[in-house]
């Protein structure tokens, strides 16, 4: 009987893992991702521009996001915050949560420090906007009867502002003889109109219940009206008007900041921005470019008038 020798069993070769080529891909993938997201996200988050954030009276006006994008270009990202009354973005800045203001003049300004005990100060002007006298109900002044009520606003210094104007319309007769710092309390009562100071906001929508209103530029179009329809208006270009030129504002400790007097020049001479600003106003603004010197002087000025009265 022979024997055989079982032939050997053939090796089955191990199939080669594909982990370490998977591994590979994934990492490659994720150092790809993670690079895009570095990139987009430092693009989006503007960390290589220098944030600025600056308090507005009307931030949908077309000129803001045109100076947005004028900043951008020149290392700034500016973040644009509205507030839809005027008494609020001073408080703001001087609290820090702000870094800049532009939404008032100079008077407003003076009579904000003088009576909050601050200093801030003025960094730059903007322009000079005419306050009108509109109505609802009558297409000239010569329509509006004796005895009928006309509005103001109640912040002082617009109000007075108002004032005077009327007076010079003889509308009205104002005691003191028509100031800066006129007030509803200065008419006289044998006045052709009577006068009622509501909140500049609202002047325009109680139009329908009075006579006729002041309203400050910055709510005219918002209330569907046109700077055209102005019964009258004052004249912005009148030289007694520096105290009415619209200013940046900072606090004290900076206004040598680099980076905000940048922001001064931007709004001051881009093309685009001065163009939106005057298109904004219905063509009526005065676009003003005032030494710093002379709108601080200004400021100074008329803050010793404030507590000359008070």
């Amino acid at each position: 009987m022979s024997s055989s020798t079982p032939e050997p069993t053939p090796l089955i070769e191990a199939p080669k893992s594909k982990l370490p080529l998977i591994i590979g891909i994934v990492v490659a993938a994720a150092i790809v991702i993670g690079a895009l997201a570095f990139f987009l996200t430092r693009e989006d988050s503007g960390s290589d521009l220098t944030k600025v954030t600056i308090g507005v009276v009307g931030a949908d006006d077309p000129y803001w996001e045109t100076f947005q994008d004028a900043a951008r270009e020149e290392g700034i990202d500016l973040e644009v915050k509205n507030f839809s009354d005027y008494n609020q973005p001073n408080p703001a800045l001087s609290e820090g949560e702000l870094d800049l203001n532009q939404f008032q003049h100079i008077i407003f300004l003076a009579s904000y420090n003088v009576q909050n005990d601050d200093d801030l100060v003025a960094l730059g002007s903007t322009a000079t906007y005419p306050l009108g006298l509109y109505s609802s109900k009558y297409k000239s002044l010569d329509e509006i009867k004796a005895g009928e009520t006309v509005i103001v606003p109640d912040d002082e210094t617009n109000q007075a502002r108002g004032l005077v104007l009327l007076q010079s319309e003889g509308m009205i007769e104002l005691t003191d003889g028509g100031t800066p710092f006129s007030t509803v309390k200065d008419v006289d009562p044998s006045s052709k109109v009577k006068i009622k100071a509501v909140q500049a906001s609202i002047t325009a929508s109680s139009l329908p219940d009075v006579a006729a209103a002041i309203i400050n530029n910055d709510f005219v179009e918002d209330a569907g009206l046109k700077f055209e329809d102005a019964l009258v208006t004052d004249d912005p270009s009148d030289a007694k008007a520096l105290p009415y030129v619209n200013i940046f504002a900072v606090r004290a400790e900076d206004k040598d900041d680099p980076t905000y007097k940048k922001l001064v020049e931007i709004f001051q001479n881009n093309e685009d921005v001065q163009k939106g600003v005057y298109e904004t106003s219905g063509d009526t603004a005065e676009l003003v470019k005032i030494p710093v010197e002379d709108l601080q002087k200004s400021l100074d000025d008329t803050e010793k008038q404030v507590e000359e009265r008070q």
